[in-house]
Order: structure tokens, then C-alpha cells, then sequence
């Protein structure tokens, strides 16, 4: 993936934050058609898009026709990322959802994520019955209403964002030219 390539190649840390992208979702997730029902949205021609854009970086991505509340998933990686495991767990999730169609919404999908990197299943549902980061993530997702961030993946480097997904020349040229210097 472009962004651990990058991470060997220059001097930059990532950190992972929370956006609120479709909160209205309810647990249960909705079919895409729903999400987009009223708009002029070609469906198939995005799912397609979003394919060859997920492919230029090397992701795997099938469309399995729901969208999930991904608000519990961003709590959890969280605390992921507090135990050291926070790249591991999103690659995770991101495999759960965007290859196996399975629904980050839903607490027991993911005790079963944290447990596949590692984690003991007890402590994430824990983490998750409690919302013990939920203050950290409301944070971040005041902090993407402030940049005007709109869509995933966002990158955010020295207050200038890049939308969308991007081959690695375009994100190399992007932390270059605000001063990532080789490792």
C-alpha cells in the first residue's frame, strides 16, 4: 500500500482520524441504493471507479451492495492505536469491510476484527459497550468539519488536504512538497 511505502521512504508518522462519513447509518447498515435513493447517482459506475482506484494502490475491493455505520470501527481504532496495533486494525477493517462485506457497524464483527490482530475479544467489547472513545472521536470529526474534509481517504499534511484515493507518485509528491524529508 502507497501510505506504508511511504512511511519506510520519508520521515512522516500517520495518524488515523475519525470522519463521519454517512452518520445517519443505522446499525443494521443500509443497500447502496438506499444511500443514494432521490440523487442522479450512476452506482455501477462508481462501484466500477472506486474499483480501478482501489487497484491502482494495490487494495482489494469488492462491492457487496451495503453500506455500514463505520462510527464503532473508528472507536475501536482508538484504542487500537493506543495499544500500538492502529495500522494493523484499520488494514483490518478496511479488509473486512471493503473485501468480505462485513459490518463494522455491528460490536461482535468487531471484537471478532481486534481479536484477528491479536487482541483480547474481552477488552474490545469492552471498549465498545462502554464508548470509551467516544469523546476522541467526536474531536476528530469537529476536526473534518473544520478542514471541510468530505470524503475518505483524506490526507491532511501542513493544513493541505488531498482527496481520494491516490497512486503513490501523487502522495510522494504531495508530503515532498510539504517538506517530508528521506529517511
Amino acid at each position: 500500500m502507497s501510505i506504508e511505502k511511504l512511511k519506510v521512504e520519508y520521515e512522516i508518522d500517520l495518524l488515523w482520524r475519525g470522519f463521519p462519513l454517512h452518520p445517519e447509518i443505522p446499525e443494521e447498515g443500509i443497500p447502496t441504493e438506499a444511500l443514494f435513493a432521490g440523487r442522479t447517482v450512476d452506482i455501477e459506475k462508481m462501484r466500477h471507479q472506486m474499483k480501478e482506484a482501489a487497484a491502482l494502490v494495490g487494495l482489494p475491493l469488492e462491492q457487496t451492495g451495503m453500506v455500514y455505520n463505520s462510527r464503532l470501527a473508528q472507536e475501536l481504532g482508538f484504542w487500537a492505536e493506543s495499544q500500538k496495533k492502529g495500522d494493523e486494525f484499520h488494514r483490518a477493517v478496511f479488509k473486512a469491510y471493503f473485501v468480505s462485506g462485513k459490518n463494522i457497524g455491528n460490536i461482535q464483527v468487531l471484537v471478532e476484527i481486534a481479536r484477528s490482530v491479536g487482541f483480547p475479544g474481552d477488552d474490545a467489547e469492552d471498549v465498545l459497550t462502554t464508548r470509551a472513545y467516544k469523546p476522541a472521536v467526536d474531536m476528530d470529526w469537529s476536526l473534518a468539519r473544520r478542514y471541510n474534509i468530505h470524503m475518505v481517504p483524506t490526507f491532511v499534511m501542513n493544513n493541505h488536504g488531498l482527496f481520494g484515493m491516490q497512486s503513490y507518485e501523487i502522495l510522494e509528491g504531495f508530503v515532498v512538497a510539504r517538506g517530508a524529508r528521506k529517511r
